[in-house]
């Protein structure tokens, strides 16, 4: 048996070296995106694909929280287009006329695939928190608000108050309502989830809840409880809700004040309405080494890489090793069961503010890429929510590369890299004691090429693989950028779950990434490849 001290002498070894190696920190000077609009949070998109003109399908829809009370701000790219232009502000029309009022906060659109009442396939959704301000201007009561577009977006029009709330937000015994979020059933019926505040004296810090409307929004049903943790404490909020393909939905939400702070947990759904046992927090995002995405989560399943897709979840921060500026995004091809595994966001926002990141929005193009959208702060204000920026930013993500820091870890940790990808490599010692477990799901069996990117540490080694206990002979070696190494094993694997095992001949080695690729499949080298 190894002992302890040995142990804990290997982990301050690596810790000094990791001290050593240049730009280890996870902290951009600059945040990387194309800059659109002043934007406090809370981006939200939809691509049209429903409408009766066909010349408007393909057109997104854009909208975000701005400081002050001029309304939701609303910009457009036409199809075919990578320019984004203002369109307008979506003003509060439930009180017209009264300067107290506005819609500004935590906006949610949407396009109807099917009817909802009277309103046909194609109607486009939004809805937002307009907020009533007092005589100081310090927000007193919310309306979580419903508005319906017949023409694409170009005009909007007042549907419904979903649920109204009162209370200064920095009270603590204010009765909030906010974030609403819009789905619609196969049988038409609208729902709208939302966070609530207005059960503190049943012992409930804050909770999730949803209704349901039967005539697409025109008018509202009893409240249902989704998430409800008691105790008084923990603070569930912000829900974020997608389809997957086996029919079921999922839910996304923080779990701020809970055992770990902000730790976002995923709830399913058969029919979007039942949710289990609400005391119970769902399943926790996380790798298998310990880091999980922190606050402000949405989740959204791509159809890439197989039947079964890849859920993604993005959040403002992160804990457990991850990164605490939150732009990493999380994956996993299993439809949620098992591990989740990091990559790097297209955006790279800064960090200097709790807001920057509240909300963010992805859409897979049409070319393949991954268009996402989120808040900034800027080195002129980083700790000014008020200056933040809306940043966005498409990339080709591989969801077949199992970062090297999210796996099980055996003699062996977790150190900044700026050549690595997503800037993080994980340091193991000489096999066996050192190892890394990847517990990886196959989408599709056949042949495979297993390539894996690493690093001498000054003596002469090699990467020593095995599949489900088995070892993987050969590997084809090449030279790669930053005195890095890409190794390819080949094999043959079926769909299904595997355990993959890395680590290094006689001598300690880095890794940065495994990566599964069908046979044939042409690989770029580089960490951002």
């Amino acid at each position: 048996m190894l002992s302890r001290i040995t142990l804990s002498s290997f982990v301050m070894a690596c810790s000094a070296l990791a001290y050593m190696c240049p730009s280890a920190a996870r902290t951009p000077d600059q945040a990387g995106g194309t800059y659109l609009a002043q934007g406090v949070g809370y981006p939200a998109l939809v691509r049209l694909a429903h409408q009766t003109d066909p010349s408007a399908n393909g057109r997104v829809l854009l909208v975000f929280e701005r400081d002050g009370m001029d309304g939701i701000p609303l910009y457009v790219r036409s199809p075919g287009s990578q320019d984004w232009h203002f369109s307008e502000n979506v003003t509060d029309q439930a009180h017209h006329g009264d300067a107290s009022w506005q819609l500004r906060w935590q906006p949610n659109i949407t396009e109807l695939s099917r009817a909802s009442g009277s309103l046909p396939a194609g109607t486009v959704l939004l809805a937002a928190n307009a907020t009533g301000n007092d005589a100081k201007g310090r927000v007193v009561a919310e309306d979580l608000q419903l508005y319906t577009s017949s023409d694409g977006g170009h005009s909007w029009h007042y549907r419904s108050s979903i649920i109204k709330g009162g209370g200064k937000p920095s009270e603590k015994d204010n009765h909030g309502v906010w974030e609403p979020n819009m789905r619609v059933l196969d049988d038409g019926r609208m729902v709208a989830y939302y966070s609530s505040e207005q059960h503190k004296a049943e012992g409930f810090n804050q909770l999730l809840a949803h209704k349901v409307s039967r005539d697409g929004g025109l008018t509202w049903g009893a409240e249902h409880v989704d998430v409800a943790i008691p105790g008084g404490v923990e603070r569930p909020g912000m829900a974020v809700v997608d389809r997957l393909p086996d029919g079921r939905y999922v839910m996304s939400y923080e779990d701020i004040d809970g055992p770990q702070n902000g730790h976002v947990y995923l709830k399913f759904s058969r029919d979007g309405l039942d949710w289990g046992d609400a005391a119970m927090r769902g399943t926790p995002v996380q790798t298998e080494a310990g880091a999980w995405p922190a606050a402000s989560p949405i989740v959204k399943w791509l159809p890439v890489g197989g039947h079964d897709g890849v859920i993604v979840v993005l959040a403002e921060r992160a804990g457990g090793g991850g990164d605490p500026g939150g732009r990493s995004m999380y994956w996993n091809n299993d439809l949620g069961r098992g591990p989740w595994w990091e990559a790097p966001a297209p955006v790279q926002k800064q960090t200097g503010n709790i807001h920057a990141g509240w909300t963010q929005a992805l859409l897979l193009q049409k070319n393949g890429t991954l268009l996402h959208i989120t808040s900034s702060s800027t080195d002129k204000a980083p700790a000014d929510l008020r200056g933040n920026v809306i940043l966005y930013a498409a990339a080709t993500e591989r969801f077949d590369r199992y970062e090297a820091e999210d796996a099980a870890r055996h003699w062996a940790v977790q150190i900044g890299d700026s050549t690595a990808s997503n800037q993080q490599k994980a340091r193991v010692a000489a096999w066996p004691q050192g190892r890394l477990d990847f517990s990886v799901h196959v989408a599709t069996s056949g042949s495979k090429s297993l390539r894996v990117r690493w690093q001498d540490l000054g003596f002469t080694t090699k990467p020593l693989v095995r599949i489900d206990g088995h070892a993987i002979a050969g590997g084809d070696d090449r030279n790669d950028r930053d005195g890095w190494h890409v190794t390819t094993f080949h094999t043959t694997l079926q769909s299904g779950d595997h355990t993959i095992t890395l680590g290094g001949e006689g001598h300690a080695l880095d890794i940065d990434y495994l990566q599964i690729d069908r046979s044939g499949a042409v690989a770029e080298s580089g960490p951002n490849a």
